[in-house]
């Protein structure tokens, strides 16, 4: 369980530096309640405002979500596959173990990412030449401040909506790969 949480660990930190500026880019994107500005545009904007760091405000709750996210599903899967086993008598390596234990990874993604995705989307969206927060500390307390501690996991059910069937349609296919080339499950 250890070697997997930090793979899943490892892999979404690394994604998230990798992928940052993207994100900022469609947060910005999505949010933008004046004229829509084209991609360059946008880009040319940011970086006269804020230079390189501009696109990667946000990139530290970004790298703790990712970290959060990814290491949530592999452990709680592998966990839950453990208990499903327990609990129904079904072998670990048949499909709907799988299938119930990634549904079950998915809503605790949920639970645990929720918080940094609310703070993440707020640093992001900031106006390019403003500094509403001064980090995710900052942020987070602000957040909290203003609209209370359960505001961080507003949008819960939209968000398990959507990570309950990737969390699934991913360890149901990293299942099938495994077997289909002749290694060992989750």
């Amino acid at each position: 369980v250890h070697m997997k949480l930090l793979a899943g660990a490892l892999t979404g930190a690394v994604g998230s530096v990798a992928g940052n500026p993207f994100d900022v880019l469609k947060t910005l994107s999505q949010t933008n309640k004046s004229e829509s500005l084209p991609l360059m545009s946008l880009v040319g904007k940011m970086y006269r405002d804020q230079g390189m760091s501009g696109f990667y405000r946000g990139v530290q709750v970004n790298i703790m979500r990712a970290i959060t996210l990814n290491a949530t599903k592999m452990g709680v899967y592998d966990i839950s596959k453990g208990y499903v086993v327990d609990t129904t008598g079904w072998k670990r390596n048949s499909a709907k173990t799988a299938f119930f234990s990634s549904f079950l990874a998915g809503f605790f993604m949920t639970v645990t990412v929720s918080p940094f995705d609310r703070v993440r989307t707020a640093l992001m969206n900031q106006p390019t030449d403003a500094k509403l927060y001064e980090g995710m500390s900052d942020c987070l307390v602000k957040t909290v401040r203003n609209e209370g501690i359960l505001s961080l996991w507003k949008g819960f059910i939209p968000i398990w909506a959507r990570f309950a069937p990737m969390a699934t349609l991913q360890l149901l296919t990293i299942e099938f790969l495994y077997s289909a080339f002749g290694f060992k499950g989750i």
